[in-house]
């Protein structure tokens, strides 16, 4: 550390080459440190004695760097958005805040809800905040920081953190099956298939199943319909019939047992589930912590 210190010039003066090399103009590199001109043309003078080397060419109304300068200037703007990240970060970690995170009401309650003690007890001091509703989140509105959409990318209003692809195959209760005579072929059967009514086509109907397992047969009416995922996943588990279940979504009933598949058909839907931030929004680290937990979970 003490090389260090002896062999690299003043911070102040690497911070007014940075902001003056950035803008090509002492006044505006002046400015935006809050100290005169005649302060950064001290300190780039000073580090053009340090270092042996002209850093800028002086012109009629601007400056121009050098190539030694603007290899420096580049290595500066790196280091110090570096040092800012980690500054920011630790600053959050000690501080309360809030972060808003948006998804349909099948992701909220099936995906999110369950795992958000593990958030919490990783990052205590933030706040969360869920959106939950099946229109499209607009994500240019501000009223989250990440949201989880089902959907084929690229989309105009967010950037994509991660994506992951979904399979969709028919579940019911272990006690429904065993009174299916042929589970595998449920649908020869006048077994109770439950249905969910959604305007978002991104969601499959039994019909749309069918069709693309390739089963050619008669495709029974639904017996029971609800208009949310959930509650026609309650039904399935207290074994009033069969319903198509997302993986991610019902994955934590097939491992406790509350749910089983039937036969080993498997439909992969063209759509994933993206993680999202808005576009052009400002930084925020605490939006990028709660958008790379999702990712790594997901």
């Amino acid at each position: 550390m003490a090389g260090f210190r002896k062999n690299v010039p003043s911070l102040n003066a690497l911070v007014a080459l940075e902001a003056a090399s950035r803008h090509k103009s002492i006044t505006l590199a002046a400015a935006e440190l809050g100290v005169t001109q005649s302060a950064v043309s001290r300190q780039i003078s000073s580090l053009e004695t340090d270092l042996g080397t002209k850093l800028f060419v002086r012109k009629h109304r601007s400056i121009e760097p050098t190539s030694n300068c603007l290899m420096l200037a580049s290595s500066l703007a790196n280091s110090f958005s570096a040092i800012s990240e980690s500054v920011d970060l630790i600053r959050s970690s000690n501080r309360t805040e809030t972060v808003t995170i948006g998804a349909t009401l099948a992701f909220s309650t099936l995906w999110l809800l369950p795992r958000l003690s593990e958030f919490r007890q990783r990052f205590p001091s933030v706040q969360m905040r869920v959106v939950s509703q099946d229109a499209r989140i607009q994500l240019e509105s501000g009223e989250v920081d990440v949201a989880i959409r089902f959907g084929i990318p690229p989309f105009e209003d967010a950037e994509v953190i991660a994506s992951r692809p979904d399979t969709i195959f028919p579940v019911c209760s272990p006690e429904y099956a065993m009174r299916l005579e042929n589970p595998a072929h449920f649908y020869d059967s006048s077994a109770d298939l439950i249905a969910n009514d959604v305007s978002e086509r991104t969601w499959y109907s039994w019909g749309d199943w069918f069709s693309r397992a390739g089963i050619k047969a008669h495709v029974p009416k639904p017996s029971l319909r609800f208009n949310h995922y959930a509650d026609a996943l309650q039904a399935a588990r207290a074994g009033q019939g069969i319903m198509l279940g997302w993986n991610v979504l019902v994955n934590g009933f097939l491992q406790d047992g509350s749910l089983v598949r039937l036969g080993d058909l498997v439909v992969t839907p063209e759509g994933r589930y993206n993680v999202l931030v808005p576009k052009r929004a400002k930084r925020m680290p605490i939006r990028e912590i709660a958008a790379e937990w999702i990712a790594s979970n997901l």
